[in-house]
């Protein structure tokens, strides 16, 4: 699957879940460590707002704390759609693939940068789906690029505190289990 094409379909499947919540579930609790379904989503806006910077070339010093606060306000729902919508626009931006980028571990490609927004899409889509009792399936073949992907790295994040140590799953098991279980989380 290219990697746009990834990317597209994983921040559809976390608009999907996003779409699905309910005014009294922003409160509930996520397989992510301390977080609730509105910080889950705060995340994941907070994500978006940093891509069309970095990939306009920003360092993190530049943007400075300019996204440290509340970015959901009042309406959560509607911070998510214009925080993707410019994130994917930004994405798809001739030649955004083609530069380096600045995060805060250092200068990356932007190709690596956006497989991590990826993977955090994708993995967070089924943990919002979890939290608020919405179908956990993401596309397979998206389970299966994603999967490709953390295999390859995983090692690289070990210690980072950013996943819980793996979970034992059968080795036969699809790849949506696979990629929730290696990334810490009991499938």
């Amino acid at each position: 699957m290219d990697l746009m094409e990834a990317h597209g379909l994983a921040m559809t499947e976390f608009d999907r879940r996003v779409r699905a919540i309910g005014p009294d579930q922003w409160s509930l609790g996520t397989p992510c460590r301390e977080w609730s379904v509105r910080d889950l989503v705060g995340h994941l806006v907070y994500e978006q707002l940093w891509a069309p910077e970095l990939l306009a070339g920003c360092t993190p010093a530049q943007v400075g704390d300019r996204f440290d606060h509340d970015n959901l306000g009042t309406d959560p729902l509607l911070a998510w759609v214009l925080a993707a919508s410019a994130a994917r626009e930004a994405w798809l931006e001739p030649g955004a693939l083609d530069k380096p980028v600045q995060v805060s571990f250092g200068e990356i490609t932007a190709e690596d940068y956006a497989w991590q927004m990826t993977v955090d899409l994708a993995v967070h889509a089924w943990d919002l789906a979890r939290s608020i009792g919405a179908d956990e399936h993401i596309d397979p073949e998206l389970a299966e690029a994603v999967l490709g992907y953390v295999t390859e790295h995983i090692s690289e994040w070990e210690g980072s505190g950013m996943f819980e140590p793996p979970m034992p799953v059968d080795p036969d098991a699809d790849a949506q289990t696979r990629l929730i279980g290696l990334l810490g989380r009991k499938p």
